[in-house]
């Protein structure tokens, strides 16, 4: 859409206004004519595509498009020389001030209602997918299935400027210059209640992705001790941190947080913690390893990368008072369960993970990056027999990640 339904009341409220809007896109579709047939004369020596960027959430404006450019440039999407791409914003709101910025600073932006009619008329003409950005169905997820993050660098960086400001923040939130810092996020209900309240799977549908940041007690605590700062992210969320300890910072609710500080702590941060959600696409777009935990749907586990680690929740049939096993979730369908009302119609309740599971899971993470962490063979026998059981699908071309150690030896029995 090029304006929302807000938006679009707002200009019917006033007619004036609402001409003037009209007119302005009349006038912007004598120069979206010349351009389409622009594309198409030229199309013999360069192939001119359009799309608008996925800027309204910031998992998919991090990602998605950190994604495109890897595989543009290991040449998935055609020989480079052969084409040119142009990006530009709709009317929606962007999701984080900064990341357009870095984006703006890399990638060829169009005037939006210019760009918006040039799509709306290409879409109406034959051949049009042609002068269109390939956007196929993984990669709208997020999904990276050519393992390309992990073969091309990041495209964005900060200036100078925004270094020193960034570093001068951190001392500020009480991080000493040099040390080391993770980042960690509870999804709860109240950004999507604040900011999309009307968006009913990401309000209701999908609140079993949900989970207390308390269960974070244990893990934030140990990671303390071993040296390391942490920082709660979130825009606006449900609840306090509940730690006095000073190298523990609630980042989310003291009242540092802007868009700038967002970017930056996931970009700069030694791993990120998640329950799988927006922001900590920021550190996969900086390759920065991510721990999801509490994850949920299991057959939507993220497995491209190799320093990734996920902790899955555990699936409890309420009619028979046992746990599933991996195979039954995926033979029955469950692991791709999107919706807090498919688990309850098939009487399955999501259990959170304990502070316990995460705390080793963190510990493993943190291990393995020192490069102190001691894998059994009884470990990789378990990780080969969970990964065997694993669905191939399109958003699982190559499994790299791992399902925490410690999980697999205390739950042996769901491999059964």
């Amino acid at each position: 859409m090029l304006f929302n339904l807000n938006e679009f009341k707002k200009y019917q409220s006033d007619g004036l206004l609402f001409f003037i809007h009209i007119l302005l896109i009349i006038l912007w579709l004598i120069p979206a004519f010349f351009f389409v047939i622009l594309f198409r004369l030229i199309n013999y020596w360069i192939i001119i595509r359009i799309r608008p960027l996925y800027h309204q959430r910031i998992g998919h404006f991090a990602k998605n498009t950190e994604i495109y450019l890897c595989e543009q440039k290991l040449g998935m999407h055609g020989p480079i020389n052969k084409y040119k791409d142009i990006w530009y914003y709709n009317a929606e709101p962007t999701c984080n001030q900064q990341l357009k910025r870095m984006w703006n600073r890399v990638l060829k932006i169009w005037p939006s209602h210019l760009s918006f009619l040039i799509d709306i008329i290409n879409s109406c003409l034959p051949d049009s997918a042609t002068y269109k950005i390939p956007w196929g169905d993984a990669l709208c997820k997020g999904r990276d299935i050519n393992n390309a993050l992990e073969k091309i660098p990041p495209h964005l960086s900060f200036t100078n400027d925004e270094e020193i400001y960034g570093k001068n923040t951190l001392e500020l939130l009480g991080i000493p210059k040099g040390a080391l810092f993770i980042c960690f996020i509870a999804r709860d209900k109240q950004y999507a209640n604040t900011f999309f309240p009307n968006i009913y799977h990401l309000t209701y549908l999908q609140d079993y992705r949900n989970l207390d940041v308390n269960k974070y007690l244990l893990a934030a605590e140990e990671m303390v001790k071993r040296g390391f700062y942490l920082i709660r992210v979130g825009s606006v969320v449900e609840k306090v941190f509940a730690s006095n300890n000073p190298k523990i910072i609630d980042y989310a609710t003291n009242g540092f947080r802007n868009d700038f500080m967002d970017i930056y702590l996931g970009a700069k941060c030694h791993f990120f913690i998640s329950t799988g959600t927006g922001i900590d696409a920021v550190s996969s777009l900086f390759r920065k390893p991510i721990l999801f935990v509490n994850y949920a749907p299991l057959n939507w586990a993220f497995s491209s990368c190799k320093n990734d680690i996920f902790l899955p929740r555990k699936y409890w049939l309420n009619n028979e008072n046992r746990f599933m096993s991996f195979r039954e979730i995926f033979e029955s369908g469950a692991g791709e369960f999107l919706s807090t009302a498919q688990y309850i119609d098939m009487g399955i309740t999501l259990i959170e993970n304990t502070q316990e599971e995460i705390l080793e899971v963190t510990i493993e993470m943190e291990e393995r990056l020192n490069r102190t962490w001691i894998t059994t063979e009884e470990d990789e026998n378990l990780q080969k027999k969970f990964w065997s059981y694993y669905p191939q699908s399109e958003f699982h071309d190559g499994i790299n990640s791992r399902i925490g150690a410690d999980f697999l030896r205390k739950n042996q029995e769901l491999l059964e």
